[in-house]
């Protein structure tokens, strides 16, 4: 993969050119974009993916649900259905897509809806009797057709998208330029330690705007480990070995804490939504203990005949004790002008 990537380099040029032309179609409102009269948050990046927008989704849930009716509208990336969807009790993850039907699962008092036509999904939504207070966009930064009223932008600590470049050979899926559309940066998956001298580092090297504001967060895991039927400790690991599964974009943390934690595993590594084989599932169910991450877990959930099958849950830490992104969202929710104009 590596290889192809390079040989693709001639055609990062043209890849750049034409997000970049689509860009300022939008920006001189030749294509264009469409605002809301609800608050829409929305939750995104320039890289292909890994950077934490479920966990982000996620706190955002946590911190607008008890004052707010919130609705999910995602793309649900390789769902096997078509349209608009809202989530019900018969719904099924390739119905959904395994980050939307994770979240519908652990947050069933929301609505959680997957449309790739987000203008039509919005407007299902608010076509709705009980229609939500608050929309979140879940990984929409380049869907510029809907003008959220607020962008929160991700990029990781490990790979922040000013040392990347665009497709095919790097990750990104416009230029960084791109990067000024956000209202909010987060650098997430940041260490829990990150001194004030490297975050003034990162600062100056993203080169934000005046308007733009920068916040850092890490990844809190769980000390349980959760099952279809049961929850153990992560201590309990420490006396035996067992097998990580993931098939996400970005293992490494998980990688790191579990070694952290001196404990022995070996790591079956697929990529980012993986599909996984019969064979593969067959031999998943040999195994004597298996931990892998939720996303892997919901997807797969009814394909484990193994019981021995465990997820460790994450949530995310603003860092900065004295950041106010809690207070920046909350306001933007509640200052929204309800009167204001769909274009």
């Amino acid at each position: 993969m590596k290889f192809l990537r390079n040989i693709l380099v001639p055609i990062v040029p043209f890849y750049w050119m034409a997000t970049w032309v689509r860009n300022r179609l939008f920006d001189y409102g030749i294509m264009s974009s469409k605002e809301y009269s609800i608050p829409i948050i929305c939750v995104g990046n320039l890289s292909t993916g890994g950077t934490g927008k479920t966990p982000m989704v996620e706190y955002l849930i946590e911190l607008l649900q008890p004052t707010y009716k919130v609705a999910i509208l995602s793309r649900g990336y390789r769902r096997k259905s078509e349209g608009f969807m809202l989530a019900n009790n018969e719904s099924r993850v390739e119905d959904l897509g395994d980050e939307p039907f994770q979240i519908h699962k652990k947050y069933p008092d929301i609505l959680v809806t997957v449309d790739s036509d987000r203008r039509n999904g919005i407007k299902r939504l608010m076509e709705m009797e009980n229609q939500p207070q608050v929309i979140l966009l879940d990984d929409a930064y380049q869907h510029r057709k809907v003008k959220a009223g607020l962008n929160i932008l991700l990029t990781t600590f490990q790979n922040p998208y000013f040392n990347d470049i665009v497709l095919p050979t790097g990750n990104l899926r416009e230029p960084l330029s791109g990067s000024k559309r956000a209202d909010l940066v987060v650098v997430t998956k940041s260490p829990a330690e990150i001194s004030e001298e490297k975050m003034l580092q990162i600062k100056e090297n993203l080169d934000l705007t005046d308007s733009q504001e920068l916040y850092f967060s890490s990844i809190v895991y769980g000390d349980r480990l959760i099952s279809s039927n049961s929850i153990m400790t992560i201590e309990e690991l420490e006396n035996q070995e067992f097998t990580l599964v993931t098939g996400i974009a970005n293992p490494k943390p998980l990688e790191r804490f579990l070694k952290k934690k001196n404990l022995k595993f070996d790591h079956l590594k697929f990529p980012d939504h993986h599909s996984f084989s019969k064979d593969e599932i067959s031999d998943f169910n040999q195994k004597e203990l298996i931990l892998t991450t939720e996303k892997d877990f919901v997807r797969l959930g009814g394909l484990w005949e193994n019981k021995k099958v465990f997820y460790i849950p994450i949530k995310i830490m603003i860092l900065d004790k004295d950041a106010d992104f809690d207070k920046k969202i909350i306001e933007f929710c509640q200052n929204y002008s309800i009167g204001a104009a769909e274009l």
